[in-house]
């Protein structure tokens, strides 16, 4: 079974800049694809950032620049950098497999991020 932990969210303002961690534990491989996802209210869960089990990064338009997600595979961790952020960054942040290479794992809690002045 494998279980997710995202943290490292908050308030900030507008500009501001952010680092989102996931902490993944259980039967988790370095080969797994990883992204992080955000949820809006009232929207669907988005990917925006995933990163291959050798370093290859892709974006969502809406986040490219901005935005860097990174791995750790020796401590099973995943990372979102995000700067510039902007209101419409606000949603709560997830990270799972890729949606390539379904099932998903159980989802975690997530981590709220909440852009605003």
């Amino acid at each position: 079974q494998v279980q997710l932990v995202e943290s490292g969210g908050g308030l900030v303002q507008p500009g501001g800049s952010l680092r989102l961690s996931c902490a993944a534990s259980g039967n988790i491989s370095s080969e797994n694809t990883m992204g992080w996802y955000r949820q809006a209210p009232g929207k669907q869960r988005q990917l925006v950032a995933r990163i291959t089990s050798s370093g290859s990064t892709n974006y969502a338009d809406s986040v490219k620049g901005r935005f860097a997600i990174y791995r750790d595979n020796a401590k099973k961790m995943v990372y979102l950098q995000m700067n510039s952020l902007a209101p419409e960054d606000t949603a709560v942040y997830y990270c799972n497999k890729d949606p390539t290479y379904p099932p998903f794992w159980p989802w975690g809690q997530g981590t709220q991020v909440t852009v605003s002045s």
